[in-house]
């Protein structure tokens, strides 16, 4: 990765606060640098998505009804008290969690004993959220630690409707029937998923590390959600940038806001919004940031093909891609974030593979790499390609698709990034 010679940003962007009608649960400890209130930092993410099953069934579409969800993830920043953000973004209607806990995994669908902590909204133990709208739990003193798993397990009483979710998780969620928050073994959840569910954020604060604000934010498609690496274990390029990251003595919170199939300028209806849209939402709302890492672009050239999951989307030049990528870096600038430009990685072989395609992702990439407009550039595209023929992502990195890295592909990825320049 090198840095560029664009010019510095000396001030930062004045924040203003905007005043959003939320239910008074959500009001309780919702914000994120109050005056008087803990600092929080992001210490686990995963973006939103509507209810949809274009590549297999999961459970987002029927929702939920007398169930009760597990879901496990990894935090990548340590404190002594954590809180849970979850959302109904896409609802229908209004979602209620009639309660809620979170506790250290113990594996698969059971958790530690001693460990377990009812989650309250606004000191209640339930909560209704409106379509539409995200919110906290209130805090709960529970110390993690970095690299921890945590499980955050939900019980819904009420049908819920179409769910709010993550498709691409790469970790198992457990659902059994009727009311399990409390259960330390996993016994009863005999059904699983591999996406998440209303689950968007895990936050933290206190300990040493409480007033920095150098988190990471990978933003991106599939490749930046891990797509092609193996479930359960954390094997995602952001995961092990983090790993890498404490490895060398100065530890960051990385937040993955990667989602699979996700395009820069045109909505989907079953990936996400389009970045230019999601960007203000799922990034540049992340408490204690610093930095956000973009690789995205992929599936705005390719996605007009037929091959493309719920079909083709309108047909995107490099010109309009870079007008989009040049649109995130004023936002992100504007928030008084530094910006980090990946290239795009190869596509020979698989199922985007067309001389067109080719030719638009050697353009948009020319430009990341020279045109200045990163404050810095990480050279995925080179990164994992074979070095024999530098089209085509290396043997050695291949999922098996041509298109996604496996593990190996994944942590030479997370190597390419100069940490100083992060």
């Amino acid at each position: 990765m090198r840095t560029t010679n664009t010019l510095r940003r000396s001030a930062l962007a004045l924040l203003t606060t905007a005043a959003l009608a939320l239910t008074p649960a959500a009001l309780a400890d919702s914000g994120h640098h109050g005056p008087k209130g803990p600092a929080w930092r992001g210490a686990w993410a995963a973006s939103p998505q509507s209810a949809a099953a274009p590549l297999g069934p999961n459970w987002s579409q029927q929702g939920f009804d007398n169930h009760t969800v597990r879901q496990v993830v990894r935090v990548t920043a340590a404190g002594t008290r954590a809180r849970i953000e979850l959302t109904n973004r896409y609802g229908t209607g209004p979602l209620r969690i009639t309660g809620a806990t979170v506790a250290r995994t113990a594996g698969g669908g059971a958790v530690e004993p001693g460990s377990v902590r009812t989650l309250r909204f606004g000191h209640r133990p339930s909560v209704t959220i409106p379509a539409g709208e995200t919110l906290h739990s209130d805090a709960v003193n529970l110390p993690v630690e970095a690299f921890e798993s945590l499980t955050v397990t939900l019980y819904l009483a009420d049908p819920t409707g179409p769910a709010t979710f993550h498709s691409f998780a790469s970790a198992t969620s457990y659902r059994a029937r009727g009311d399990h928050r409390a259960d330390l073994s996993g016994t009863a959840f005999q059904e699983t998923s591999t996406s998440w569910y209303f689950l968007s954020g895990v936050e933290v604060t206190g300990g040493r590390d409480t007033a920095r604000r150098d988190g990471v934010v990978t933003f991106g498609d599939s490749i930046t959600d891990g797509v092609g690496s193996t479930a359960d274990t954390d094997h995602r390029y952001p995961d092990e940038l983090a790993e890498r990251l404490a490895a060398s003595g100065r530890p960051r919170a990385v937040l993955n806001h990667g989602i699979g199939g996700n395009e820069v300028v045109n909505d989907t209806t079953w990936a996400g919004e389009k970045a230019l849209s999601r960007f203000r939402k799922d990034v540049l709302t992340e408490p204690g940031v610093r930095t956000v890492v973009i690789l995205e672009g992929i599936n705005d050239i390719g996605g007009s093909g037929p091959s493309f999951p719920g079909g083709p989307t309108p047909e995107v030049s490099a010109e309009k891609l870079i007008a989009g990528h040049r649109t995130l870096i004023r936002e992100a600038h504007a928030k008084g974030l530094k910006v980090v430009g990946a290239t795009l990685t190869p596509i020979k072989g698989s199922f985007y593979d067309t001389p067109v395609n080719e030719a638009k992702r050697e353009a948009v990439n020319h430009w990341i790499r020279t045109s200045g407009a990163y404050d810095a550039v990480v050279d995925f595209d080179r990164a994992v390609a074979d070095p024999s023929d530098p089209d085509r992502i290396l043997r050695a990195y291949d999922s098996g698709d041509g298109l996604h890295p496996n593990d190996a592909g994944y942590t030479a990825m997370a190597e390419a990034l100069d940490l100083d320049a992060l």
